[in-house]
């Protein structure tokens, strides 16, 4: 990677091809993916109705402005969003963050906006205001000013949800931060706040929605009713698309030359979606909901007795490993990898799990047993 400014910090891998959740480097070893691209291929990476969707509007025009109607922007829209909500269509999950911040400020006409800390929702400069990092936002101050933030699952946060406040940013789970799953009870009582101070409430959905916690969108296992939701990462199985989902009350803030996006819903990315939200049936999403409690069940049984794994956390395919400081979370992804096992890092020496929501009961399996394996290598080498 010698044209490329490194703002990444490449693993030895180069994957050229792929199959359900494995994928093939250039020198030909196969890997099982236990991270879906970061969350990203959920479906994996030979889906059949994704390939035939794109595939066919690759044949007919692949991009079009939006000053032109595009019914496929409707059609998944209209998927994607629950009852009452309207959709704006862009590229990342970033992009949707960034419309959402947007949409605060201009209908509320306030300022504040409460984020968390570990939080994470994007790195261009709205979004990056918002992100609970640092070391992230390091070098790159002043950020947007009325950011706020506080800690999550906390109470001492609904005292800084006052009547000055526009939005409220929040991940259901944050994924980055460690995969800190959020109290049902403290996010109530954060939503309602909101309300009590008509403060409205964003929830960050670009990781943890799209069924990667058995639910469509993972807030819905609190019962939350946002105002905003944002999306991305699954929702195009590996295209570039996001989505902010505002209720129908806001689009009085988003008129026409308010906002706008050159290739946001483009036909492309948009067969792809709308082949992804055909599959998001409740079949599937229950489905995906046992898996993720058989994987629980074998994560809790096999890693939490060893003395370097201090807990496990998460919901359905969105798993955080939380290891001793004694071992060092890149050195159990190397190793990992060295025996075919794709795995990431989250803050706080955690190792991540985002498997392809497609991947079967006997794979999650293995998996969980070649964790064990390593970390018992590594218990008994102090």
């Amino acid at each position: 990677m010698e044209n490329v400014l490194p703002t990444y910090k490449y693993f030895d891998i180069e994957p050229i091809d792929g199959h359900d959740w494995h994928i093939i480097d250039a020198n030909g070893k196969e890997y099982v993916d236990f991270t879906s691209g970061i969350g990203v291929c959920n479906l994996g990476y030979s889906n059949e109705q994704v390939k035939t969707a794109v595939g066919e509007q690759l044949n007919h025009i692949w991009h079009t402005s939006n000053l032109y109607i595009n019914s496929m922007q409707d059609q998944v829209a209209g998927k994607l969003c629950p009852e009452g909500y309207l959709a704006f269509l862009c590229n990342s999950g970033t992009e949707a963050n960034e419309a959402a911040f947007k949409i605060a400020r201009k209908y509320t006409h306030k300022k504040k906006v409460l984020a968390f800390n570990y939080g994470f929702h994007g790195r261009t400069y709205g979004s990056l205001s918002l992100t609970g990092y640092e070391a992230i936002q390091s070098g790159f101050t002043p950020l947007v000013p009325g950011s706020e933030f506080a800690e999550y699952n906390d109470d001492k946060a609904l005292d800084f949800i006052d009547d000055d406040c526009a939005a409220v940013i929040l991940e259901a789970i944050q994924g980055e931060g460690g995969v800190n799953v959020g109290n049902t009870e403290w996010l109530k009582k954060v939503e309602v706040k909101c309300h009590e101070t008509n403060t409205l409430l964003i929830v960050d959905e670009v990781q943890a929605g799209m069924g990667r916690t058995g639910y469509k969108f993972a807030f819905e296992y609190a019962g939350l009713n946002p105002d905003i939701i944002t999306c991305a990462k699954g929702l195009g199985n590996g295209l570039p698309v996001g989505a902010m989902l505002a209720k129908k009350g806001l689009a009085s803030a988003f008129g026409p030359g308010t906002h706008g996006n050159t290739f946001g819903g483009n036909k492309v990315v948009m067969a792809a979606a709308n082949a992804v939200l055909n599959q998001m049936t409740p079949e599937f999403l229950n489905e995906v909901k046992l898996k993720g409690e058989y994987l629980f069940q074998e994560l809790n049984t096999q890693l939490l007795p060893l003395k370097n794994v201090e807990k496990v956390s998460g919901r359905g395919f969105m798993v955080g490993i939380h290891l001793a400081n004694s071992i060092d979370v890149a050195d159990v992804i190397k190793q990992l990898q060295e025996i075919g096992m794709l795995t990431i890092s989250a803050r706080a020496n955690t190792l991540r799990l985002l498997p392809p929501l497609i991947m079967d009961k006997k794979t999650l399996e293995w998996g969980v047993q070649q964790i064990k394996n390593v970390l018992e290598k590594e218990v008994a080498a102090c």
